[in-house]
């Protein structure tokens, strides 16, 4: 829920620029940028003050501030500069080479000659048969579940490739796509409007990722707005705000309505603060006692975690009861998710989910839709795909993986990962 969202807020947004070691000027030119956050990657922690030199203040906000930035700069590195694939005014990209792989890296720049954009995408290997899909997957040594299918002009789904394509798994932040859904529903049903302001309220906050924890109290977002920062920047208190607009129960309804073959698994739904406060404050012993209760004392519980103040969270830093402490759907489950909110026709619902395609970075011409949606926290790993060719065909491709023994690397296993699904939707349209 924190880690993989680092990843998508830079596939949204930018960084930096410098020659190597103390505050230089601002690099004029967009290849310098990009010179520069690659050496950056070799010496972080970078300080504030060297950060604020190259970062537009919109992107450092986004990729969690310098504390964000130096995690994904750990992550990412250290690279090694390659060779310069395009190089403009304000905007350069360039390969580089570090524990993912060869990678491409592109980088825009803001009149203002900060950095504004930036997309770290994997270079390869993109399988180019199901049986070197299959070999990928089964090389993380973990838990998989994963699907390529065919939605039709009818809206069902068809599976083209599958492995445990029925089975659950722990979502991560991709259980958001309900949460959308619920607010598409409640649209269509006139019970909510995407113009609809609704302001931040204290109680309602989570923590990151996303930004509008930073918000003020009052502070006033349109229902889109709200869908955009929880889609693409996987916003955690985007989402709270949503839930609780909506209601928990309208939500657990949506699982329902798409379609997931299990639901109990989910219910009562939690909001992210429910479980930061789960697994964030709650001792073990506490936490046995959540799940020993039943169904309606869950529910009871669960509000009375809206009270617990975050300021005594701890991030948990390996697998924590994520079989029993998550949200569930298979592979088969999400492309029914996907099926329901693109028959739901709403072009706010496209908006929120084509901002941000996690570094997919497939050709706009050939294949002018993508959605996306990922998730993670210790142990779980999920990115999932919806994609529309020229041709009008749509699949979509989800990669579930869970591990109850150890965590995912933010960077290379989720490189690996968009990989393969990439390869997997080029393979269902062959």
């Amino acid at each position: 829920m924190r880690k993989l969202a680092l990843i998508c807020a830079l596939a949204l947004t930018a960084l930096l620029g410098t020659t190597p070691g103390a505050l230089a000027a601002t690099p004029t030119t967009a290849v310098d940028q990009l010179r520069w956050f690659v050496d950056a990657t070799n010496r972080a922690p970078i300080s504030d003050s060297e950060l604020q030199h190259h970062f537009s203040p919109a992107l450092l906000n986004a990729a969690g501030g310098t504390a964000g930035i130096n995690a994904t700069f750990t992550q990412l590195g250290p690279l090694e500069f390659g060779q310069v694939k395009q190089d403009q005014p304000n905007s350069a990209a360039a390969t580089a080479t570090g524990g993912a792989g060869e990678i491409l890296v592109t980088v825009h720049t803001d009149t203002n000659g900060l950095l504004d954009g930036l997309r770290p995408t994997p270079v390869g290997p993109t399988p180019t048969s199901w049986s070197q899909l299959d070999s990928q997957l089964r090389a993380f040594d973990s838990r998989v579940s994963y699907t390529s299918s065919v939605i039709d002009s009818d809206g069902r789904c068809h599976e083209v490739h599958g492995v445990n394509a029925n089975t659950q798994r722990p979502l991560g932040s991709a259980f958001k796509l309900y949460v959308l859904g619920a607010l598409g529903q409640a649209v269509t049903e006139h019970k909510a409007s995407w113009d609809e302001k609704l302001a931040i309220r204290e109680d309602w906050k989570s923590l990151p990722s996303g930004v509008l924890q930073n918000s003020p109290a009052g502070t006033e977002y349109t229902l889109a707005q709200y869908a955009d920062y929880m889609i693409s920047l996987s916003d955690n208190t985007a989402t709270d705000h949503l839930i609780h607009r909506l209601g928990t129960a309208a939500v657990e309804r949506q699982l329902f309505r798409f379609g997931n073959s299990r639901p109990s698994a989910t219910i009562p739904f939690m909001t992210t603060r429910n479980l930061f406060v789960l697994k964030g404050i709650k001792t073990d012993a506490e936490l046995d006692q959540y799940l020993a209760l039943s169904r309606p004392a869950k529910a009871a519980a669960l509000r009375a975690t809206e009270q617990v103040p975050l300021s005594l969270f701890t991030m948990w830093t390996k697998p924590k009861k994520i079989d029993q402490v998550e949200w569930f759907a298979s592979p088969n489950d999400l492309c029914r998710a996907y099926a329901g909110l693109l028959g739901m026709n709403q072009p706010q619902i496209d908006h929120a989910l084509s901002i941000n395609d996690a570094g997919l970075s497939l050709d706009h011409a050939q294949y002018p839709t993508v959605w996306f949606k990922g998730g993670s926290e210790p142990g779980v790993l999920t990115l999932n795909y919806l994609v529309r060719d020229n041709r009008g065909r749509t699949v979509v491709s989800n990669v579930l993986l869970s591990n109850t023994s150890k965590g995912f690397s933010p960077v290379n296993d989720a490189f690996k990962g968009i990989n393969i699904a990439r390869g997997g939707i080029q393979l269902a349209l062959r």
